[in-house]
């Protein structure tokens, strides 16, 4: 071991050397950065100073650069991992990132001592963020993200693409002093005087993501706290550092007893068993060298014949604090095998290695930099970056190169599909800057790892399509209105500010957090959303309401009743009217208990009198069980006969809940009046009529009556049903003219929704019936439930045993029955195959990284499209997006998903199940597409496709990527030529196109295949190792001939 101090390296002052308290190396291991009290940040010579003592390299360059763009003392420095930028922080509270320039200025700064530049290194951006000193920054590993810590005890993620503020984490107590990431790129620790190091688990976003994007992304993981209980406050820095195969978290500042330490934390259970003891003071940084070492010569081959290791990795940590030493550790060894004691005057600041692990440099308190030059095998003998890529593949990382472009068709797609990112970052900036120039496009569905972006074509060509625009998901597109918060939202954008010197300055409005409906609480405590329902929606129709009280009795109850009698009889002198006497008659006459009687001596307390017959209670009604109830295995609840059933829609045909406060705002109110219990001439089966009456406003429109008390009604502009108690169904058109007789079904309806001329009635032994009125046809055979409710499952026990019920319920425009359960599970019956399927179950609520993904930027799309007019039904209207809505409620919301979260939680720790979150959340996109293909759901399904694709060239899944794009072109079926014929020739007239990928047309899902392609090639294009697959798609459509202005192209 060589130690190295130069004279000439140091941050020098007129009277001493100021404090140094920041080192990096720069990947490509040519430069060392340092940062210290001056306020300069300089670029040093890796070169110069290992051969300081050699007089051949007296004349060449020694300091690249120094830059002074911060106010105060700069705290911590770092290179980016692919090389392009360094950070700094400061406690001026921020954080600035520089790039190299090609050109270099040949002049030093005006008015400075420094010597003039080699290198051109500029401030490209100056973060704000801190409230107080930034103690220390890290890179994650594919650069894709910056982690700045401070004083303030927060933790600042920056994107590291466009230095987007992407989160602030407050989950620290007190100052945060140190920060390090995950070599596989799924964690990233901070440590603090809080006397915790936290692990924070994230995905990698991408270079377009913005803050709604990562809303769910970086969730705390882990609080370590048993090895710093009683650690001191009076370090400076509590720097750690994560080993390049990890598994060990290195954590300064540690206790053991009453002796300083380092705590070896364990990757997974996140457990401090081990501890570096032998510093006499705090230790305040730790670094393990970016290597892995072998205590014997490297031999090739590595592996022997059966595939095991010959070598026995061992990684090695340098650790250094307040005593002034140094110490090497090795994890073969139980006792340091270097230590260097007062190698500087005071506490050392900072540690940084070389990136091949022969070198390592130190900054001190009092001005000292210092180089560590270590002997050939003097740790070890350093294995080849192969291997840590291998330790790493255990943890489900993918870190592949970046490739090598085979052909200039393969640069040139590179370039379209990223010049396709970059314009959806440029119309997102100028969103938030409220430029009314700025590129319309929105993001649609993005999330920790995607971000698809909808273009909106021209306005003319919208109006042009909205006359002639079918239904989209089974939902008729209604006429957008005005915004009324448009005028509000521009005078917001518009509102001027002034700074600290007396600028005025126009405040940035965030344009998407003011539309999206995207909860900022984390996934494992997310209530769902609710929707904005100024467009068409699929939700139900109607809602039966159980939890109001029933209105028999006044609305202070039983009590009420008593009291106001009591009242009435106290004032029965002053009665000249007899009111009173009247009202007692008339509640007798009416079937209800009297609480007086009026006789010829007056109002007396009534004596029940058992004279008559009497009713049978309608509770237990009907005497003899009908015999499909009892051999029914399925048995639902049947609604309570109610007095008095509303159903109202507004203008546009939407359901609307009649209540005092929306009246003003409902169109049509369908009424339903049930009489008393009451007997008319004496027998219990002869009572008043059911009165059916439509009303618009205060003028009723027309009026009918029916025998047997109704249940639930339901109804839109083209038609009114009712459910009564014999289980009957009643048809009206709007005009009150009985479309059809009366369908009698086995048993009472427990749930009746309609949509456009589609009707839907559950029953109580759970059959389900779907009829389209205006062709007076089914679409097929009443479907029983049973498959979904578990009951293959609970029938396998010797007794009865609760299902799940029904919470959601509702029919799409093409006659589609869809369900919600208690279990969060969502289904929907498909008439071509007969038999359920299931689109939304809560195990990728807690698995997939797409979870909850399309909230913000569904009330994006939703609020964007009113404000242009258009008239087509937002994407929020979508059947997946609404199973996923109450699958959110029941399991997360409800907190049903706990045991399911805590097993994931356990499954993502351990070997074998590394890429289980990558696989999960693939499976999870494949069902959305695979939904959207079989309900015709336009819009989501192009958006979904594209977060798939986007997805799929993360992975480098080339098998999968190949398939999608011989599915979208049609090439995986071409030998099934006459079988295509075939179905062609046998489809019925005005039969809808078939729900797969396969089939006669040009389109699929509405699409053309060419537009579908055009979006998965761009998405592909920019990973080279799927271009040999992406490349002659797009010589097939021409897209590397085309502009890169196009705007039926998905921004990807």
């Amino acid at each position: 071991m060589r130690i190295i101090k130069p004279v000439w390296l140091t941050h020098g002052g007129e009277r001493k050397d100021f404090e140094v308290y920041s080192c990096d190396v720069s990947p490509d291991g040519k430069r060392l950065v340092t940062a210290a009290g001056d306020g300069y940040v300089r670029i040093w010579s890796t070169e110069a100073i290992y051969n300081a003592g050699d007089p051949a390299y007296d004349d060449k360059p020694k300091q690249l650069a120094s830059m002074s763009n911060h106010s105060g003392t700069i705290h911590t420095v770092r290179f980016s991992p692919n090389g392009k930028y360094l950070a700094s922080g400061a406690d001026d509270k921020i954080v600035c990132v520089y790039t190299q320039e090609a050109n270099a200025t040949a002049h030093a700064t005006f008015g400075s001592n420094e010597p003039a530049p080699v290198e051109n290194w500029r401030t490209i951006r100056r973060l704000i963020g801190h409230d107080n000193d930034i103690q220390d920054l890290g890179w994650s590993y594919d650069s894709s993200i910056l982690v700045s810590v401070g004083l303030d005890s927060k933790v600042v993620v920056w994107s590291g693409h466009t230095f987007e503020k992407l989160k602030t984490l407050l989950n620290h107590q007190s100052h945060v002093k140190g920060i390090t990431f995950d070599p596989a790129n799924k964690y990233f620790a901070t440590a603090s005087d809080d006397r915790t190091v936290r692990i924070f688990r994230f995905n990698s976003p991408l270079p377009n993501s913005t803050a709604h994007d990562q809303t769910h992304n970086f969730v705390h993981e882990k609080t370590v706290k048993s090895p710093f209980v009683n650690s001191p406050l009076t370090t400076y820095f509590r720097r750690c550092s994560w080993s390049p195969d990890g598994n060990h978290i290195a954590a300064a500042n540690a206790v053991n007893g009453p002796v300083n330490a380092v705590a070896i934390i364990n990757r997974g259970s996140w457990e401090s068993d081990i501890n570096l003891i032998g510093h006499e003071a705090p230790v305040e940084v730790c670094a393990f060298a970016p290597r892995l070492y072998s205590t014997q010569p490297i031999q090739k081959p590595m592996v022997d014949s059966h595939g095991n290791s010959v070598h026995n990795p061992v990684t090695v940590i340098a650790c250094a604090g307040g005593d002034k030493s140094l110490s090497i550790w090795i994890t073969s060894n139980p006792r340091p095998i270097v230590i260097a004691q007062d190698i500087s005057v005071k506490a050392i600041s900072d540690l940084a290695w070389s990136p091949d692990g022969n070198n390592l440099f130190a900054t001190a308190l009092d001005g000292a930099i210092i180089a560590v030059r270590f002997e050939t095998a003097e740790l070890g003998h350093p294995m080849p970056i192969e291997e840590n890529e291998k330790s790493l593949s255990k943890f489900g990382t993918n870190r592949r190169g970046a490739g090598m472009v085979e052909s200039t068709d393969g640069l040139l797609l590179e370039e379209k599909s990223k010049a396709g990112e970059l314009r959806g970052v440029k119309g997102r900036m100028g969103a938030l800057m409220g430029d009314g120039q700025a590129d319309t496009d929105s993001a649609v569905g993005g999330d920790a790892d995607a971000a698809v972006a909808v273009t909106s074509a021209p306005k003319n060509a919208q109006a042009d399509k909205s006359s002639k625009a079918g239904t989209t998901n089974g939902t008729e597109p209604a006429q957008a209105k005005q915004d009324p918060y448009a005028a509000k939202l521009d005078r917001l954008k518009q509102r001027p500010t002034y700074t600290k010197d007396g600028k005025k300055r126009i405040a940035p409005l965030l344009v998407s957090g003011a539309v999206g409906s995207q909860s900022s609480l984390p996934q494992t405590k997310l209530v769902a959303a609710s929707m904005n329902t100024q467009g068409t929606s699929e939700g139900p129709q109607s809602v039966l309401d159980l939890s109001k009280p029933f209105d028999g009795l006044p609305k202070g109850g039983l009590a009420a009743l008593i009291f106001g009698n009591r009242r009435k009889f106290s004032q029965l002198e002053d009665d000249e009217e007899n009111s009173a006497e009247k009202r007692v008659a008339t509640a007798r006459d009416n079937g209800v208990i009297p609480i007086l009687s009026n006789t010829s001596d007056g109002l007396v307390p009534a004596v029940p009198t058992p004279g008559g017959p009497q009713e049978t209670p309608s509770f237990i009604r009907p005497a003899v069980v009908n015999p499909c109830m009892a051999i029914s295995q399925l048995r639902l609840a049947v609604p309570k006969i109610r007095s008095h059933i509303l159903q109202g829609i507004d203008n546009l045909g939407n359901p609307k809940d009649v209540s005092d406060s929306s009246k003003a705002r409902v169109d049509t109110v369908f009424e339903a009046r049930n009489p008393s219990p009451a007997s008319l001439t004496g027998r219990t089966s002869d009572r008043e009529p059911v009165r059916i009456s439509l009303n618009r406003g205060d003028q009723p429109l027309w009026q009918d009556y029916l025998p047997k008390a109704v249940l639930l009604v339901t109804g839109n502009k083209k038609l009114w049903a009712a459910a009564s108690e014999d289980g009957s169904i009643y048809i009206w058109t709007p005009a009150g003219r009985r479309l059809i007789n009366a369908l009698v079904l086995e048993s009472q309806a427990v749930v009746l929704e309609c949509m456009e001329s589609w009707v839907l009635c559950i029953t109580a032994v759970g059959m389900c019936y779907v009829w389209n009125v205006g062709t007076l046809s089914s679409p097929h055979p009443p479907v029983s439930l049973q498959p979904v409710l578990d009951a293959a499952l609970h029938t396998m026990t010797g007794h009865a045993t609760p299902v799940p019920s029904i919470v959601a319920s509702r029919i799409s425009s093409e006659g589609r029955i869809i369900v919600g359960l208690s279990t969060g599970d969502g289904y929907s019956y498909s008439p071509s195959l007969y038999t359920w399927q299931r689109l939304s179950e809560p195990w990728w609520a807690v698995a997939s990284q797409y979870w909850n993904s399309t909230e913000a930027p569904v009330g994006n799309v939703q609020v964007r499209g009113q404000a242009e007019g258009e008239s087509a039904a937002p994407v929020s209207a979508g059947i997946v997006p609404f199973l996923e809505r109450n699958t959110t409620q029941e399991v997360l919301g409800r907190g049903r998903g706990h045991f399911l979260q805590r097993l994931i939680k356990v499954l993502l720790s351990r070997e074998g199940y590394e890429g289980f979150e990558a696989s999960a959340s693939i499976a999870h996109l494949e069902n959305r597409v695979a939904a959207t293909l079989s309900l015709a759901a336009k819009e989501e399904f192009r958006m979904y496709l594209s977060m798939y694709a986007k997805r799929l060239g993360a992975e480098g899944a080339k098998l999968k990527a190949e398939e999608l794009l011989e599915d979208i072109l049609g090439g995986v079926f071409e030998d099934q030529v006459i079988e295509d014929d075939k179905a062609k020739q046998n489809r019925k007239p005005g039969q809808p196109e078939q729900r797969s990928w396969v089939n006669e047309s040009e389109t699929l899902c509405g699409w053309p295949r060419r537009t579908l392609l055009k979006d998965v090639i761009l998405a592909f294009g920019k990973h080279r190792d799927l271009q040999r697959v992406t490349v002659p798609y797009a010589q097939l459509l021409g897209i590397l001939d085309e502009s890169q202005d196009d705007n039926d192209t998905m921004d990807v």
